[in-house]
């Protein structure tokens, strides 16, 4: 089966391993080592730890789509809050009585604003199954819809990334005004628990860290299926002989198509883990800016490798929770000058420097090479 194929892969098999074995220390020294201890994981560090993964994924989301299909999207930003705004939706109506208002029907911030009945699009949210099912359905069809005209205008290049920009910032507008009915400028918040388990527990935390970790591997060997797959070869050939592609037969825009709606849906399962870690969901996430960053997350770890992005997601994410404790106002020029250091000086990122030091560098296939390939 074309799933079971990179499990086959050495580099697979490596980064499952490095990725379960990290997950397994964690947990260990978070249940066994008292909290005196010098390698006692605290709960804190775990919720840090799975908001992390939580990014990886997002990024491995996006290196699929800019590394191996040539597409820079600036607006997975928004897939990610949409999947974030579902489960925030589920968590809100798991409150009840329990709010500050104290109706089981209505969200606070509604009881707030004078609404008397719950909006139409809140309906079914108080089911597992339906939110977690619109976690995949909502960025999935908004990629569906936004790829569909794109992709079928043969929109590419900046003026693509340009589009998907001025999406995730629209977006953002439209989540800000409180008539929309998703919290407004305070988004979603408060939440009490998740299927039952209390969101401030112990357990629950750790659970959220092994599920956000279990995401990232599925995640990953889903993408690195589609990548060493005949659909792969597309893609690559798709990214760099565009024409040449169309001229063999190939209908790319539905290689596009299919590949950007799961980089969009892994994106969504990203976000609804990454909610109930930090409590809160706001339009802040759909951020153009925050779109930007992760493409700064792949660019550094290393762009067409999927395990670079995971590297880049962790490093950055790990030096801005550093950084911003000690110097917060020179974040975004710490960001930018990291940028362009790796791009100056390391094109390929922290993956290709890693293959260099090996003495393997991975030789990326030529558009002549790939496109032969596709069509065989």
């Amino acid at each position: 089966m074309w799933l079971t194929r990179p499990l086959s892969e050495r580099s697979t098999l490596l980064f499952l391993a490095v990725l379960g074995v990290v997950m397994a220390l964690v947990v260990a020294c978070n249940l066994w080592l008292p909290r005196g201890h010098a390698l006692h994981v605290s709960t804190y560090t775990v919720t840090l730890l799975g908001k992390y993964l939580c990014y990886a994924l997002l990024a491995v989301a996006v290196d699929l789509v800019w590394g191996y299909l040539g597409i820079l999207s600036l607006g997975h930003g928004a897939f990610f809050a949409l999947g974030g705004y579902a489960m925030g939706m589920y968590l809100m109506r798991q409150i009840g009585d329990r709010g500050v208002y104290g109706d089981p029907q209505l969200p606070d911030f509604m009881v707030f604003l004078n609404w008397d009945s719950l909006p139409w699009y809140w309906q079914g949210f108080d089911m597992a199954w339906f939110a977690f099912l619109m976690v995949l359905l909502a960025p999935g069809l908004l990629a569906l819809v936004f790829g569909f005209l794109a992709f079928r205008s043969r929109v590419t290049g900046v003026y693509l990334s340009i589009i998907t920009q001025a999406l995730t910032f629209a977006l953002m507008l439209a989540f800000f005004r409180n008539e929309m009915g998703f919290g407004g400028n305070n988004g979603l918040t408060d939440f009490k628990e998740l299927m039952g388990f209390d969101l401030t527990a112990h357990a629950t935390r750790l659970g959220l860290f092994i599920a956000s970790g279990v995401a990232l591997a599925l995640g990953y060997v889903l993408c690195r299926a589609i990548v060493v797959s005949k659909l792969g070869r597309v893609c690559i050939a798709v990214r760099d002989a565009e024409a040449r592609t169309r001229f063999l037969g190939y209908r790319v825009e539905r290689y596009q198509l299919f590949v950007f709606m799961v980089s969009a849906m892994l994106a969504g399962v990203a976000g609804a883990l990454y909610v109930p870690q930090v409590g809160i969901i706001n339009p802040s996430e759909f951020s153009p800016l925050f779109s930007i960053e992760i493409v700064v997350w792949v660019a550094l770890g290393g762009r067409a490798t999927l395990f670079g992005a995971v590297i880049g997601a962790l490093v950055v994410n790990y030096a801005k929770s550093v950084f911003t404790g000690v110097m917060p106002e020179a974040w975004l020029f710490a960001l930018g000058a990291l940028f362009v250091l790796v791009t100056v000086m390391l094109p390929n990122g922290i993956a290709g420097l890693l293959r260099r030091r090996r003495g393997d560098a991975e030789q990326v296939p030529t558009s002549t090479t790939t496109t032969t390939e596709a069509s065989t």
